[in-house]
């Protein structure tokens, strides 16, 4: 028997239905088939306006927070310099040029009132000298008065060297070496006051704070510094460690009797040879015995 082609019959669907479901394949009854060729389907359109209204809304939100945010990379872009393409030169570190030997190798009653104003680096850490005391040969409050022993030996070295001692068993006290090697003169540095590095010198310290505590007395200076007595005969004339380095001279200076150093003979525990710039709170106390040169 010849085969017969089966046709499927259509059901009729709810007009809601019919819209979104394609007609059959070789359906007559579609204006849109051609028989034998697939149907392509039919949807319901609605409205473009109730559509395209709520969408030209956002796009003209979009565009104007483009256009704010457009509006101020461009200031921004006005208010920051174009970057070059060579790296950025570090800022230099501030101080001056270290000082020859021969400017060390005087009387220490001379070199004292000439380290006033001077720099002391070791690494980012720079102070300035604002007080200090000079120690001489034949005084009575002087390490060496009895000679050079293992603990004074470095005072007697080269001038321009640094004599560092431990005090109480608690404090290292910074001096710098004077005059020629072997006289046994040095000038103690008493108080500074801060030029750089000064988060490194309040953790040294243990004080948060920027008043002139922080740096007035000798033992300060030297745990500001992070010293010991291995710094003992480094030479503070060369470049690198620990370095005295050239600075403005002060316009006033300050002069009194030493301090803690009853001791000595009444003549060297009255002698003037402890040296302060005017007008600075980085003082160490007494300031009272101190009066201008």
């Amino acid at each position: 028997m010849r085969p017969l082609r089966s046709i499927p019959t259509v059901q009729p669907l709810p007009h809601a239905a019919a819209s979104c479901r394609p007609p059959a394949t070789g359906d007559p009854s579609s204006p849109m088939t051609t028989p034998g060729a697939a149907t392509p389907p039919r949807f319901k359109r609605s409205s473009p306006r109730k559509k395209l209204q709520p969408r030209k809304r956002h796009l003209a939100v979009d565009f104007a927070a483009g256009e704010a945010e457009a509006a101020r990379a461009s200031v921004a872009a006005r208010a920051t310099p174009l970057l070059s393409a060579t790296p950025a030169v570090p800022a230099q570190s501030p101080g001056g040029i270290p000082l020859p030997r021969e400017f060390f190798e005087v009387d220490a009653l001379d070199l004292a009132p000439r380290l006033l104003g001077k720099l002391l680096r070791r690494d980012q850490v720079v102070l300035r000298i604002t007080e200090v005391e000079a120690y001489r040969p034949n005084d009575s409050a002087c390490h060496g008065r009895f000679g050079a022993t293992a603990r004074t030996a470095p005072m007697f070295g080269p001038g321009g060297h640094a004599y560092v001692y431990l005090c109480y068993g608690l404090h290292m006290m910074l001096n710098v070496v004077a005059d020629k090697e072997g006289v046994g003169a040095a000038v103690l540095i008493r108080s500074c006051a801060p030029v750089s590095g000064l988060d490194i010198i309040q953790q040294r310290r243990g004080q948060q704070t920027e008043k002139p505590i922080l740096l007035t007395g000798p033992g300060k200076v030297g745990q500001a510094l992070g010293l010991s007595t291995d710094w003992s005969n480094h030479p503070l004339y060369t470049p690198g460690g620990l370095e005295v380095l050239d600075g403005p001279e002060p316009e006033n200076v300050l002069v009194g009797p030493r301090v803690g150093i009853d001791y000595a003979s009444s003549e060297h525990v009255t002698a003037p040879w402890r040296f302060a710039i005017a007008g600075t709170p980085w003082i160490s106390a007494p300031k009272s015995t101190l009066r201008p040169r």
